[in-house]
């Protein structure tokens, strides 16, 4: 069968750290993963060199928050600049520690708390909660909105870059190549209704406050323990069916969308400014699906049918303001390929990638 539609270069011809791919061929401990996923790229270097003021990442915790945060400090120290990068979470965050990283825990839905944070000049903010959704929606509204809301009313003098999906915007067909950033969102579901909100708490100020935005709407971060491509891949080798139902999605590697929302810091406006954040690829599922069946030496069993339909973002003014992704759809499922088949590690927050009716 064909390959995805990528710059392949085989594991056989590439030792890694070439110019074409600066990245080893395989992936083999969660050490190297998490160093790979927090390296900043050499544009995110010069970024950070010229960005003024601190660094504050709120949500820190979660699962893109600490490659993010440690990327930041990461870039800070190899730009030579002083600058603090203070770790906010209501989770420990002590891993983040001896990197140097500054943290505190909060208690983000208690408003004084959140007053009493350092004002930083750059904030990042990662909170959200989507797995779970289904049947807790009170929870999820209140994190997603209520947190959202205590933030951006304490930080109206800040630069903030506020991460949100593309589940903002309707279910579309594929003959449209993705939603731009000019489609209006129209969410389905309770869990992608309560990410808008989250989005307009941020709005208001930026609106009524002359708070600096730009919305990050992210379109689904891949690493090796979850991710649509993990969460086929998983399927195929457990034995259990594809659905190809919703038959196409796109994705880009976790740390090409960290190196990119922290430069995206300096689009941030107001009135606000929307950025879709994916790789330039959407990809078949049903293909992807089979390619790792060879990978495995096993079937693909394949549920369903392409309704043509699906959560599909176009990034095309990300990539073009800082370029295509460093790590390529092929070279990500060649590592999750390798990964699963070591046995390792994974995280059980399924993406639900197959989902349309915004149940979670």
């Amino acid at each position: 069968m064909a390959m995805p539609l990528t710059l392949w270069v085989s594991k056989n011809d590439c030792q890694g750290g070439c110019v074409v791919c600066p990245y080893p061929p395989t992936i083999d401990t969660v050490e190297q993963l998490e160093e790979i996923l927090s390296r900043p790229l050499p544009s995110l270097v010069e970024f950070v060199r010229s960005l003024p003021g601190d660094i504050l990442v709120i949500g820190a915790g979660g699962k893109v928050g600490p490659s993010l945060t440690r990327m930041a400090k990461r870039a800070v120290e190899a730009a030579g600049v002083r600058k603090r990068v203070v770790a906010v979470d209501k989770a420990d965050l002590s891993a983040l520690e001896s990197y140097g990283i500054e943290t505190i825990q909060c208690d983000l839905l208690d408003p004084q708390a959140v007053e009493r944070l350092p004002r930083c000049e750059n904030v990042y903010y990662l909170v959200g909660r989507k797995f779970g959704s289904d049947g807790q929606e009170h929870l999820t509204w209140a994190i997603n909105v209520m947190v959202a809301h205590n933030v951006a009313r304490v930080f109206t003098g800040s630069r903030i870059a506020a991460f949100s999906t593309g589940c903002v915007y309707p279910v579309v067909p594929l003959t449209t190549a993705g939603c731009t950033e000019a489609m209006p969102p129209d969410p389905v579901g309770e869990y992608a209704m309560s990410c808008l909100g989250r989005e307009r708490m941020f709005d208001y100020f930026s609106h009524a406050a002359g708070e600096r935005v730009v919305q990050c709407r992210l379109n689904y971060a891949i690493e090796l323990r979850y991710g649509v491509l993990v969460d086929i891949a998983t399927r195929v080798w457990d034995g259990e069916p594809v659905d190809v139902t919703t038959g196409f999605a796109n994705g880009i590697w976790q740390g090409d969308a960290c190196n990119q929302i922290l430069q995206a810091i300096g689009l941030a406006s107001s009135p606000q400014t929307v950025l879709n954040i994916t790789g330039p690829e959407i990809f078949s599922v049903r293909e992807a699906a089979e390619w790792f069946g060879q990978a495995f030496g096993k079937p693909a069993i394949i549920q369903g049918q392409e309704n043509g339909r699906g959560y599909l973002n176009n990034a095309r003014r990300a990539n073009a303001l800082f370029g295509n992704p460093s790590v390529p759809l092929g070279r990500m499922m060649e590592w999750i390929a390798h990964w699963i088949r070591r046995g390792g590690e994974r995280l059980g927050k399924p993406t639900h990638f197959e989902t349309q009716n915004g149940k979670y």
